[in-house]
């Protein structure tokens, strides 16, 4: 067999990080509730149809009423991921996303009312994921069972088991998870290229966790970490379908508003990342016939002024048969594909550029080819109406983004994990400058 050499140049670009201003919003679209109908609910803005409340509690909730077919979904996100982990229990986001399905007191195997039959019993679509900045927790189902998504997710937040024979079970399938991803090429190249290029920042670290860390953890260890960041003053609860604001309202008042903020500080994360002094290079070889080069840069946040540029840049690099990065690469036959990708994050992330190469490509031409074109911006200005092109399309892709309930859920959820549901708002605005 021959032996794959993986290599990834890493050139790092270090970018300001000022924080960009919201402007006031629009006014409500709906009116607000009364107080008899809020309970304890307290209004705080809206715009483009979003609403925005908050309980005593700290919960943050977004609602949406969209009455184009009788079904709702509910995506609550909390604010951890994979940053907030340290050595000894990565992965333990992500492992606690599994046990979270394991039950409660009320919806439990023993009682016949397990998280899975539950939902599959009322028709749902269900799941959860999780990544460096937020874990979510979602289902979609008919709009008259609201209630019991509602009741099922406030459940879990403050209620489930965390037992040693659930985390026992539950390693064996986040292991088999994890190796499934080792033989990938691709997800192997960029797991690396995120731990080369950060050293001392969190998100170094593979948001599944080391190996080691998922087969060794603790069950105390992790619900240490449940109990650390898994309250109502963490989590932004998001619905969005076929329902009246005001007796949402009322049955998330019911359920969450019981609830308990955490007895202390959420955990922060401090660690910043320091400036990098100097290109860095890993290289990985493996037995197979796909070659891969990656390249990465240092980008501000999701908040920063410039974080829309970097979704223009993306699209003209690699969007398509004419991007740069296709017409120099795959055209002239040294890749097979290529792709880019702006990774905005609640702290400063990656940009990165990857090509999958010919058989008949060497890494050294490949790596080459692939500066010329990232070069190529600066003595080749992108023309007007290359840059019109491209945010029209990025601006009608974020729209079909949003088709769905269940999908405009998710987006509202990315955003607020990263930045604020708002700048979902302002995104088709901050593009077309």
């Amino acid at each position: 067999m021959k032996k794959i050499l993986t290599r990834a140049a890493l050139t790092l670009l270090v970018g300001s990080s000022a924080s960009l201003a919201l402007a006031p919003l629009t006014p409500p679209v709906f009116q607000q509730a009364t107080a008899a109908e809020a309970h304890t609910a307290t209004f705080v803005r809206a715009a483009a149809g979003i609403q925005e409340y908050k309980l005593p509690n700290g919960l943050k909730v977004l609602l949406v009423e969209n009455h184009a077919a009788p079904v709702v979904s509910v995506n609550i996100v909390y604010h951890v991921g994979s940053r907030n982990e340290a050595v000894g229990y990565t992965g333990s986001t992500h492992f606690l996303e599994h046990m979270l399905f394991k039950g409660t007191p009320t919806f439990n195997k023993a009682k016949g009312t397990q998280i899975a039959s539950t939902l599959q019993g009322q028709g749902a679509r269900y799941n959860a994921t999780t990544w460096l900045d937020r874990t979510n927790y979602f289902e979609t189902l008919p709009a008259d069972q609201l209630e019991l998504a509602l009741h099922l997710e406030s459940d879990r937040m403050r209620n489930s088991f965390i037992s040693d024979a659930d985390r026992q079970s539950e390693m064996t399938v986040v292991r088999n998870e994890l190796e499934r991803g080792e033989n990938n090429p691709g997800r192997v190249m960029w797991q690396n290229l995120f731990t080369q290029a950060f050293k001392a920042h969190p998100y170094r670290v593979p948001t599944i966790g080391w190996n080691s860390d998922v087969e060794g953890v603790p069950t105390e260890r992790l619900r240490k970490f449940y109990e650390d960041f898994y309250y109502p003053n963490n989590a932004t609860l998001i619905v969005v379908g076929d329902f009246k604001t005001s007796d949402a309202l009322t049955q998330i008042s019911k359920y969450f508003g019981p609830l308990k903020p955490s007895p202390k500080p959420i955990p922060e994360v401090y660690t910043n990342e320091p400036p990098q002094e100097g290109e860095r290079r890993f290289e990985i070889h493996r037995p197979g016939q796909l070659g891969i080069v990656n390249m990465g840069f240092h980008i501000p946040p999701m908040e920063n002024t410039d974080s829309a540029t970097f979704d223009v840049l993306d699209a003209l690099m690699s969007g398509g048969v004419s991007s740069r990065l296709y017409q120099g690469m795959v055209e002239k036959q040294l890749a097979v594909s290529v792709s880019s990708w702006a990774a905005q994050l609640r702290d400063p992330g990656l940009f990165t550029v990857t090509a999958e190469l010919t058989s008949d490509t060497d890494h050294a031409t490949a790596e080459k080819a692939m500066t010329e074109v990232i070069e190529s911006f600066k003595s080749t200005p992108v023309t007007a109406a290359d840059l019109e092109r491209v945010k029209k399309q990025i601006v009608s892709e974020f729209t079909f983004r949003k088709h769905g309930t269940h999908e405009l859920a998710s987006e509202l959820s990315e955003y607020e994990a990263s930045a604020d549901w708002r700048y979902m708002v302002t995104y088709p605005e901050r593009i077309k400058a």
